[in-house]
């Protein structure tokens, strides 16, 4: 999914930005730490220099905002044009969130939809949001961790530098 909205935007490079604290998810306790989740980041893109990995809201103090992650990136990379993808799911609840007017001044929306098709497009829809159509590809951050607690197999959902990562730090089970 990153490759195809990475070249259908156009991008010098796709920033992955790790969630330190959501407020979205405030009441749930997280099944991989903040800086296990980093790593398995770091881990997944090493070998593509189109991917960048930010640590910034895993090392921020509080909640992770993202109108705040973009001030960050507005200020780390002066002048450049930043787009933020986000699931056609969440695009939903994006005036819920903290600075939506903001967020839209700092950066470009790009909704990303699945779409079952090869080949991916980026097109203008409501409100100056993009949608970017990728392939689609079934599997889930969701699905992962159940198989895992299952005791079944994760080749092929995740490299396997992540595996291994998941292996030596017992995650998921």
């Amino acid at each position: 999914m990153a490759t195809d909205a990475r070249e259908a935007l156009e991008l010098d490079r796709l920033i992955f930005v790790p969630a330190g604290a959501s407020p979205f998810k405030i009441d749930t306790p997280p099944v991989a730490s903040a800086q296990d989740r980093l790593e398995m980041v770091r881990l997944a893109v090493a070998d593509d220099a189109n991917y960048v990995v930010d640590d910034a809201e895993i090392n921020r103090k509080g909640l992770s905002f993202t109108v705040d992650t973009l001030e960050h990136l507005a200020k780390k990379y002066p002048g450049a044009e930043l787009f933020l993808l986000l699931g056609e799911d969440v695009l939903a609840g994006f005036e819920q969130w903290r600075n939506p007017g903001r967020i839209r001044e700092l950066a470009t929306l790009a909704a990303v939809r699945r779409a079952s098709a090869a080949g991916s497009t980026a097109v203008p829809i409501a409100s100056g949001v993009l949608t970017v159509s990728t392939r689609r590809v079934d599997v889930s951050s969701t699905e992962i961790r159940e198989r895992r607690r299952a005791g079944k197999s994760i080749k092929g959902f995740v490299p396997e530098s992540v595996e291994r990562f998941i292996d030596v730090r017992g995650l998921y089970r």
